[in-house]
């Protein structure tokens, strides 16, 4: 990985002249967490790796437990603050680690109470987070971004004309919860489990499971009941249709899922889903039908974004009940959301009712899901970073610093929660 730290670093390889670490060292190490310094962020850490961390300190399994609190029940992000822990082992752990948290760039809340950020991590890439809250009840979601940017260029939406620039580490991903609860005061983890950021869904900037490993421990950092304290019933994770990695998630996380579909037959997802030409539907499906813990009390939500002219004839409606025969599943219509410089248009209100219908007449759920923070491009398909900018002035890049990328279309789950 070799981005540039700000827009003004000199564009050379030639060695710094500095005493310190050079910027390649600073930028590998925040990729791992690390700050400037070479110490080590705690939040991301999975517990059996602090465990082992702590027994190389000496120190025994009751001291996890006891950071564990601090971090993610309490939210305090200073290790002088963890007063039940002996100044000693403070000033110790201090040496080594820190308690992080992204740097807030950009702070909107939409007319409808969606709440956007923008959060920079230490290399000064940015993803965005969303909190949309229920119409009806004091709760809502937070949509959580995996990586900086994508590379799956779906061709209606805004992310994906982003350019992948790496994937987001266990910490990254996780501490932008932990950012919201920190807007919302909702420190400690309330006891009683009544909380308005209630749920989480992996629907923003990236392709979750092209960047499986790092997702999954952030997850299950989220889900620990001693933490943060999310059932895995309140996680949806939702994939542009990466097979491979559909039944493993399951198997591993138990969370719900949910599919950027968006076309009912191969050449036009083709079109408009360039991944489906790796993972065609019949595959997917397949997938699908496999996934653990499908069951008819918890479907898998297929995510269709309503384009006028493109996906919405009745046809297409019948191709789809067609296509997931065999699937526990709903589907979530989703009007398109306009962004800048997209030639898309949505289908009228009238005519997605009418689609809807038609669903709902093969037996499928086919609720319309009003877009929410269209003034702020916090709705679906709309989440878009600066840190492509960044990219363009990598140090002798060649390539994508990372793994593969989705589009953020999959930002069509968000408002299942609502």
């Amino acid at each position: 990985m070799t981005d540039v730290l700000t827009e003004n670093a000199p564009l050379t390889d030639a060695p710094a002249k500095q005493d310190g670490p050079s910027l390649s060292d600073f930028v590998s190490r925040a990729a791992n967490g690390q700050a400037a310094d070479g110490r080590r962020d705690l939040v991301g850490i999975t517990r059996e790796e602090l465990t082992e961390l702590m027994a190389g300190m000496g120190e025994s399994k009751f001291r996890v437990k006891q950071l564990w609190n601090w971090i993610y029940n309490r939210g305090v992000t200073d290790i002088e603050d963890m007063t039940n822990i002996s100044k000693k082992l403070r000033d110790r752990l201090a040496q080594d680690f820190y308690v992080g948290r992204p740097v807030l760039t950009a702070d909107q809340k939409s007319t409808d109470d969606t709440h956007k950020w923008l959060m920079k991590f230490h290399d000064g890439n940015e993803a965005e987070t969303v909190y949309i809250p229920d119409r009806n009840e004091d709760r809502g979601a937070v949509c959580i971004s995996s990586q900086v940017g994508c590379t799956l260029t779906c061709k209606f939406c805004h992310t994906g004309t982003q350019l992948l620039v790496r994937n987001l580490t266990p910490g990254e991903i996780v501490s932008q919860f932990m950012v919201a609860r920190d807007s919302y005061g909702e420190w400690p983890t309330p006891a009683n489990g009544i909380r308005r950021l209630s749920n989480i869904v992996m629907m923003g900037m990236g392709e979750p499971l092209f960047n499986y490993e790092n997702v999954r421990d952030a997850l299950r950092i989220a889900m620990d009941g001693e933490g943060i304290s999310i059932s895995r019933r309140r996680i949806t994770l939702s994939t542009s249709g990466v097979v491979p990695e559909i039944v493993r998630c399951g198997e591993d996380l138990g969370v719900g899922l949910a599919i950027s579909l968006h076309a009912p037959d191969d050449d036009l997802r083709n079109e408009i889903m360039p991944i489906n030409k790796k993972y065609p539907l019949k595959e997917l499906m397949d997938a699908c039908r496999n996934y653990p813990g499908m069951s008819n009390a918890r479907p898998i939500t297929m995510e269709y974004v309503m384009l006028k002219g493109v996906n919405d004839k009745p046809e297409h409606a019948r191709a789809l009940a067609k296509l997931v025969k065999g699937v526990h599943c709903k589907f979530n219509l989703i009007p398109f959301n306009k962004w800048p410089g997209s030639d898309y248009e949505c289908t009228p209100t009238n005519d997605i009712k009418k689609f809807a219908q038609i669903l709902l007449d093969n037996g499928y759920e086919a609720p319309i899901r009003w877009p929410r923070g269209r003034d702020i491009l916090a709705a679906c398909g709309q989440l878009k970073s600066e840190s492509q900018r960044q990219r363009k002035s990598r140090v002798g890049s060649t390539g994508d610093a990372g793994g593969c990328g989705k589009s953020d279309a999959d930002n069509e789950g968000i408002v299942a929660a609502q």
